[in-house]
């Protein structure tokens, strides 16, 4: 029997908190690597030489930089997401006339995660920026843009409320929507999709595919949301990152400036540390989310 609604989302909101600490437990390193890159792309070679001086200057500490308000920030995301993704996929359902247990296309489900990432963006977006400045402290410091200072979580979010005001912590929330619409249409289309052809071929249910296909449809899903939102991503890390000095530029005027001084590489500068990322990290978020969501469901089949 299917649970109430209620306890439908506390177990969605509950199994997309665990995928998002597995997201970020095995992605973090990499994520430092992308938004150093992003925002000081003349300042590193390449990933591997952005980690191992990261590591040089400031050890392993300087990798898992921004880990606090990283899992704060995809456990809030990803809790929320898959709460709403439960949410919309039967608003879909309602709109479709079908009824509430009917299984939902690929592209149905691609559709109600795209909607389900506006509201978790609302969540995303303060955590991602102070986690975004705290990770580039470093080569801020450096480059003379602000004095020195405490880089604790605890400290960017005072010096946000004292020099910004609440709303500061929105600062690239257009963005982040810009962002995170067409990319989670791509991401849970993907999964979705992959999931499927994994089902077809080994003639199983969808969620009986087992963990590699899993983990390997998690990652597809990451690498399709990447590819397609990874400029907006990068102007995004730089509004974050350089309000800290004043006033930032809004969407369009900061990628025209980035594009037109930079060049369009700039915009995918740190894209192979986000790719090498996905496959682990979504890997992990989708198999933390689906095992822990039908170990709770299981208590209601009984």
């Amino acid at each position: 029997m299917a649970p109430h609604p209620v306890v439908q989302a506390i177990i969605d909101l509950s199994a997309g908190a665990v995928g998002g600490a597995a997201c970020v437990f095995s992605g973090q390193p990499l994520d430092t690597a992308k938004v150093k890159m992003q925002t000081f792309p003349t300042l590193y070679r390449g990933f591997i030489h952005c980690i191992t001086s990261t590591y040089k200057q400031v050890g392993l500490r300087g990798l898992y930089q921004g880990t606090t308000p990283a899992l704060m920030a995809n456990i809030a995301e990803n809790s929320v997401l898959f709460m709403s993704y439960g949410f919309c996929q039967q608003v879909i359902r309602f709109t479709a006339g079908l009824h509430s247990e009917a299984v939902l296309s690929d592209v149905q489900k691609a559709c109600a995660g795209s909607v389900a990432s506006i509201f978790s963006s609302l969540v995303l977006c303060p955590t991602e920026l102070v986690k975004c400045r705290l990770q580039a402290m470093y080569e801020m410091e450096a480059s003379g843009k602000i004095a020195k200072s405490q880089n604790t979580v605890w400290s960017v979010v005072k010096s946000i409320m004292k020099n910004e005001g609440p709303t500061g912590f929105f600062q690239g929330l257009t963005t982040t929507i810009a962002r995170e619409v067409p990319g989670y249409f791509c991401f849970f289309g993907a999964y979705e999709l992959c999931r499927t052809s994994f089902a077809n071929y080994m003639k199983c249910d969808k969620d009986d595919i087992g963990v590699a296909p899993i983990v390997f449809s998690g990652g597809f899903g990451g690498a399709c949301l990447w590819l397609v939102v990874y400029p907006m991503d990068c102007v995004k890390s730089r509004i974050q990152v350089m309000s800290m000095t004043g006033k930032q530029a809004g969407f369009f005027k900061t990628f025209m400036t980035i594009a037109r001084a930079e060049g369009v590489r700039a915009l995918y500068s740190g894209l192979t540390p986000t790719m090498v990322r996905t496959f682990p990290a979504n890997g992990a978020l989708f198999l933390g989310y689906e095992v822990s969501r039908k170990l709770m469901m299981k208590q209601f089949d009984s």
